[in-house]
């Protein structure tokens, strides 16, 4: 399984400063119940095992 782990979305600096913003005034487990959101959302829409499991390998 060959991930993709380089910038492939436009504007990836934007992004990340959307990211960012989105904690904003959040408490730390405001903050990660949201990063778990989002994880889980994301995965859902990626929705193949063999990509998460490879993803999850790759992040350790």
């Amino acid at each position: 399984m060959n991930l993709i782990l380089t910038p492939n979305i436009p504007d990836p600096d934007g992004f990340y400063d959307e990211l960012l913003r989105a904690h904003e005034g959040l408490s730390d487990e405001e903050s990660a119940a949201l990063n778990a959101r989002l994880i889980l959302t994301l995965a859902n829409q990626i929705g193949d095992r063999e990509v998460l499991r490879a993803a999850l390998a790759v992040s350790k």
